[in-house]
């Protein structure tokens, strides 16, 4: 069983990597003034915004998840770097697609980053 405060420091991580390969993709609509501090801060707050608030809203949208077999996180996901970005001034999304493509690539990182490390073990 891994430590709570890895499995936090490996989303932080993936948080902030996910970040940084979205605004390299989506160049200019995701901004974060070329600097790294940015980018780990956005990954912390979208980290701590995953770990508490998250649960909540997946719960309360539990009947459009199911619905939409799933493809209603698409738009919790984005909704989740909207309020990152909100939250935190210093990363700017443009607008709420953006913020879902962002939360798409957010999740392909998660996903192939958990496949590396639970092949590791």
């Amino acid at each position: 069983m891994k430590k709570p405060l890895f499995r936090f420091a490996a989303r932080w991580f993936v948080c902030g990597l996910g970040l940084w390969i979205a605004a390299a993709l989506l160049d200019g609509r995701i901004d974060y003034g070329q600097q790294f501090i940015v980018i780990v801060v956005a990954g912390l707050i979208l980290a701590l915004i995953n770990t508490i608030i998250k649960p909540f809203i997946i719960l309360l949208s539990l009947p459009a998840i199911l619905f939409s077999l799933g493809l209603f996180m698409i738009v919790v996901n984005g909704l989740m770097v909207l309020l990152a970005s909100w939250l935190y001034k210093p990363l700017h999304v443009s607008g709420f697609g953006t913020a879902m493509l962002a939360g798409i690539v957010i999740g392909l990182v998660n996903y192939l980053v958990t496949t590396i490390l639970d092949d590791v073990e």
